[in-house]
């Protein structure tokens, strides 16, 4: 009996670490492969005292639905972008699996009930401590977005569309 306990835990162990490392390796093809998509911010503070220096990300109002709209959405889906020629990103129309223009990309999004809004995924960004100047001057978080509609954010951008580089 202890020997079947002791493999269930392994076997479990193991089922653990596989999943963690899909999900790493489904990231890291994401931001290998996936199509940049610039989304304008908000400002906010850049500070935690808990968690140490990072910027809070809120996208601007136009690469959302109107609030009325997503309210009869889904909690969990797609939104279709529209890319300008900077690759910023502004919300066209919820995804109803029609093919996409070449200036379009689809955006997984999840509907928080309690808030009232949708929310893509990407609302933290963390940086070296002492570097909050740098990152002042953000204006576009930088998402990487596969066909799916995943996303991983994978810095933040100038006025000018320019990743910004802490050296």
């Amino acid at each position: 009996m202890k020997h079947l306990r002791t493999i269930l835990l392994f076997a479990g162990l193991v089922l653990v670490l596989a999943a963690t490392n899909l999900n790493i390796v489904g990231k890291a093809r994401v931001i290998q492969h996936g199509r940049p998509v610039l989304l304008e911010l908000r400002p906010v503070d850049p500070r935690s005292l808990i968690q140490g220096d990072y910027m809070q990300l809120r996208y601007a109002s136009k690469a959302f639905p109107s609030r009325d709209t997503a309210t009869t959405w889904p909690r969990k889906g797609t939104v279709v972008l529209q890319l300008d020629d900077h690759q910023v990103g502004t919300y066209a129309r919820q995804d109803d699996g029609s093919q996409l223009a070449d200036n379009e990309v689809r955006l997984q999004y999840r509907y928080m009930t309690l808030w009232g809004e949708l929310r893509y995924g990407a609302e933290a960004f963390y940086f070296q401590e002492g570097k909050a100047a740098v990152y002042q001057e953000a204006r576009y978080g930088v998402l990487r977005v596969n066909a799916s509609g995943t996303s991983v954010l994978v810095g933040l951008a100038d006025k000018n569309h320019r990743l910004i580089q802490a050296e």
